[in-house]
C-alpha cells in the first residue's frame, strides 16, 4: 500500500496504529510460531481451533511449570498463577509499549483522536488512584439490584426476538438472536432511543474486535471507523442526557458524584464506548457458545429441563469450558515472582484464562461439560482483582435469561451444519450458527 505523504498524517497514523499494534506482532507470532514458541502457537492456533481443541496446548504449558518463559512474554495456563498476576500489585494491565523509547515515541505520535476501549480513561486500562475513583463511580450504577431491574426487560427481549423467527424454517441464531439481544439490552443501558438502535447494532458488531489483536487491515480500519461514528454519536447522547435525563443507567451515572465530583465528558464516553465493544462481544459469545455446548449435551439439557434451578450454575459451567475471552497480559511495574519465578520489571505475562479454566488441579475432569458441577464459579472468565470484569453481573443474567428462554421455548432445537467461528482470536464466539428450531 502506498501512502502519499502530501495527504498528510490522517492515512499515515492509522498505518502505524496498525502496524505497530497488529501487523507486525501478527508477522513475528507467526514466525516464532513455526519455531515451536508456545505463546506464538497459541496464537496461531486460536485463530482456527475450538476452545477444545486448544486444551491439549493448555496441558503442554501447565507441563512446563506454572510460569514458563516464552520468546515474547511469560505464559501461564495454572489458576493459582493465573489469579495471582490478576490480583497482585506489581502488575499493570495492557502490553503496550511504556517509557520514552522509539517504540513508545511512535506509539504515542500516532494514538488515535478518538476514545478506544483498549486506551485511557478506559477502566481496562487504567491503575490507581485514577482507576480508584473512577471505578467507585460506576459500580455505584452497575450495581447487582440494577442488573435485575433489567431482567424482566431481557426476558420481553428474548421472547420477542424468538416471536419473530420461523421456527420451521433455517435460522442463524448468531444474527437473529446472540448478537440483538445482548445489543438491546446494553441500548437499555445507554438510554439509545428505540430508533436509533438498530445503528447501535452495527456499531456494536463493528467496534467490537478493538479489544482484539491480530486484526487484518481492513477489519481494522472497520474497528476505527466504527469507533469513530460511535464516539461522536455519543457526544451528541451525552448532551440530549444531561438536559433530558431518564431512567436509564447512563443518566444516573451522568448525575453520580463523589465528594461533589463527578465523571468527566470523556470519561463518561470511554465507560459507555467500554460498555458497547465488552458489554456486546462477551454476551454475543456467551450465548453462542452456551448454545452449542448445550446443543452438544443431551443430557445436561434434560438435567435444566427437571431443574430450572440450576441455568445459574449451568452458566458458569458455559463460562469456564468456553469462556467469551481466551486471555489477557498484564505487565509487571517492578521485579517480581510469580508462583516462585523470577518476573522482571516491565515483563509482559500473558495469562491464559481459558486455561485456568481448565487447570485439573482446580476442576476436577475439567473437559467435561457439568452444568452442575460445584466449582464451576471458581472460573476466572471475568478476570480478577481490581479490573474484574464491571459488567460480569449483566453477562451472567443475560446469558441465564437468553439461555432458558431459547431451549424452554424449544427443546428440541437443532443445530444444523456450516456452523463458524469469528475470525478472533483472544474473542472466543461464533460468527454462524444455523439451526432448526422445530428441530
Amino acid at each position: 500500500m502506498v501512502v502519499k505523504l502530501s495527504s498528510g498524517t490522517e492515512l499515515v497514523k492509522p498505518l502505524v496504529r496498525w502496524g505497530l499494534g497488529h501487523g507486525l506482532p501478527r508477522a513475528a507470532l507467526r514466525a516464532a510460531a513455526r519455531r515451536g514458541d508456545l505463546q506464538a502457537r497459541l496464537f496461531v492456533e486460536s485463530g482456527t481451533s475450538s476452545t477444545a481443541g486448544l486444551s491439549g496446548l493448555f496441558d503442554e504449558v501447565r507441563a512446563r511449570g506454572p510460569l514458563v518463559r516464552g520468546r515474547f512474554s511469560h505464559l501461564t495456563a495454572h489458576h493459582a498463577a493465573v489469579r495471582e498476576v490478576l490480583t497482585g500489585g506489581d502488575f499493570r494491565t495492557g502490553i503496550g509499549p511504556s517509557g520514552d523509547g522509539a517504540w513508545a515515541r511512535l506509539s504515542d505520535w500516532s494514538a488515535p483522536t478518538v476514545l478506544h476501549p483498549m486506551a485511557p480513561p478506559s477502566l481496562l486500562v487504567t491503575e490507581p488512584p485514577a482507576h480508584t475513583r473512577y471505578r467507585k463511580l460506576v459500580t455505584r450504577v452497575f450495581t447487582a439490584r440494577a442488573v435485575e431491574r433489567l431482567r424482566a426487560f431481557t426476558e420481553r427481549t428474548a421472547h420477542g426476538l424468538l416471536d419473530a423467527l420461523d421456527p420451521t424454517g433455517p435460522v442463524d441464531l448468531a444474527e437473529a438472536y446472540c448478537a440483538p439481544l445482548p445489543v438491546t439490552v446494553i441500548a437499555e443501558v445507554l438510554g439509545v432511543p428505540p430508533e436509533q438502535r438498530r445503528r447501535v447494532l452495527a456499531l456494536g458488531a463493528a467496534a467490537a474486535p478493538s479489544l482484539d489483536m491480530g486484526l487484518p487491515w481492513r477489519r481494522f480500519r472497520a474497528v476505527e471507523t466504527a469507533l469513530a461514528e460511535f464516539d461522536a454519536w455519543l457526544a451528541d447522547h451525552l448532551r440530549r442526557l444531561r438536559s433530558h435525563p431518564g431512567d436509564d443507567l447512563l443518566s444516573e451515572l451522568v448525575a453520580a458524584r463523589e465528594d461533589g465530583v463527578g465523571l468527566d465528558d470523556v470519561e463518561l464516553r470511554a465507560t459507555a464506548g467500554l460498555v458497547l465493544a465488552a458489554g456486546f462481544e462477551t454476551t454475543v459469545n456467551l450465548l453462542g457458545n452456551g448454545i452449542a455446548l448445550l446443543h452438544g449435551d443431551p443430557g445436561q439439557r434434560e438435567v435444566l429441563a427437571e431443574d430450572p434451578s440450576v441455568w445459574p450454575n449451568a452458566v458458569e459451567e458455559v463460562l469456564r469450558v468456553d469462556p467469551p475471552v481466551l486471555l489477557t497480559g498484564r505487565t509487571s511495574v517492578r521485579d517480581t515472582a510469580v508462583a516462585g519465578v523470577r518476573v522482571p520489571e516491565g515483563a509482559l505475562v500473558t495469562t491464559i484464562l481459558a486455561g485456568a479454566n481448565r487447570d485439573p488441579l482446580v476442576f476436577e475432569d475439567p473437559g467435561r461439560f457439568d452444568v452442575r458441577r460445584a466449582n464451576a464459579r471458581e472460573h476466572i472468565s471475568f478476570s480478577a482483582g481490581r479490573h474484574h470484569c464491571l459488567g460480569a453481573a449483566l453477562a451472567r443474567m443475560e446469558g441465564e435469561v437468553g439461555l432458558r428462554v431459547l431451549f424452554e421455548r424449544f427443546p428440541r432445537l437443532r443445530l444444523l451444519p456450516g456452523a463458524t467461528r469469528r475470525g478472533t482470536r483472544i474473542l472466543r464466539g461464533y460468527e454462524h450458527l444455523p439451526a432448526r428450531l422445530a428441530g
